[in-house]
């Protein structure tokens, strides 16, 4: 039985009681959860990989519905990408409307986002690649409307601090996810993106977008810019992040980061003739 379904079963469920994860997927599935045998405990512990997946499909929808509303109101915009993204997991008719329910527990006006983040890092036990991706998939969400607002960049601060990231490096990832949201947009050759606004776009990515992709600058050395392109290719590799806790629903998404930074890298070896 995958991880999903042990949630719906409520083992799982079990396992994560006592915490605000837990609550939540109480919630959703329209009953309290308590602390069941010791035997859950020790079968399903923080760190084993089908409770790090649990944990993290849970935070990453009820987040997404935090931030989605931290302005009071949820647009229209941001239900398309919430919508996008279920879609690209290929979730099926139950998974979705979990999914859904999550969203939705994340706009309650009680809806504990520090505590939530608090155990959602203890049970990926210092998988930093993992949490680097919730924190990118949570940038996404605030860029739905075309732009990041300033309640919505200082709720994306908190989310990435409680992780343990420095505030200089989530704004580098802001403007890295911008980056390439961008570069994806423009390398399909049509307006629109992941799910957010939809705007007129030219034939194809700069190399500049390139450059800010990889999070580097047109100054670096050969070097510099691989030594980047490696760094991120190790941390957005589908394979390595499944392994460490990423819902297996989530792959598509992980890959099609990790097609997008190695086109930004040929693009820019293209035009450096390297």
């Amino acid at each position: 039985m995958s991880w999903f379904g042990k949630v719906i079963g409520g083992v799982l469920g079990f396992s994560l009681a006592g915490g605000p994860i837990g609550a939540i997927i109480g919630a959703v599935l329209g009953h309290q959860l308590d602390k069941k045998t010791e035997d859950y405990q020790e079968r399903y512990a923080p760190g084993d990989q089908e409770r790090v997946q649990a944990a993290f499909f849970t935070a990453t929808f009820s987040v997404m519905g935090h931030i989605a509303k931290a302005d009071g109101k949820v647009t229209q915009n941001e239900i398309r990408h919430a919508e996008n993204v279920m879609q690209r997991m290929g979730l099926d008719q139950d998974a979705r409307k979990f999914a859904i329910d999550l969203f939705q527990q994340g706009k309650a006006s009680d809806f504990d986002l520090e505590a939530v983040l608090r155990q959602f890092k203890q049970e990926c036990q210092r998988r930093r690649n993992l949490m680097q991706m919730f924190l990118e998939v949570q940038i996404t969400m605030a860029l739905a409307d075309g732009t990041i607002h300033n309640h919505e960049r200082a709720i994306l601060h908190r989310v990435g601090k409680h992780l343990g990231f420095a505030g200089f490096m989530i704004d580098q990832l802001i403007k890295m996810v911008q980056a390439q949201q961008g570069f994806h947009r423009h390398s399909q050759g049509h307006a629109g993106g992941h799910g957010g606004t939809y705007q007129e776009a030219p034939s194809g990515p700069s190399v500049e977008q390139a450059y800010q992709v990889l999070g580097v600058k047109s100054s670096d050395d050969e070097k510099t810019v691989k030594r980047a392109y490696r760094r991120l290719m190790s941390q957005h590799h589908p394979d390595k992040l499944v392994a460490k806790g990423l819902p297996e629903e989530m792959i598509k998404m992980a890959t099609e980061k990790t097609q997008e930074i190695k086109s930004a890298y040929e693009l820019i070896k293209k035009s450096k003739g390297w």
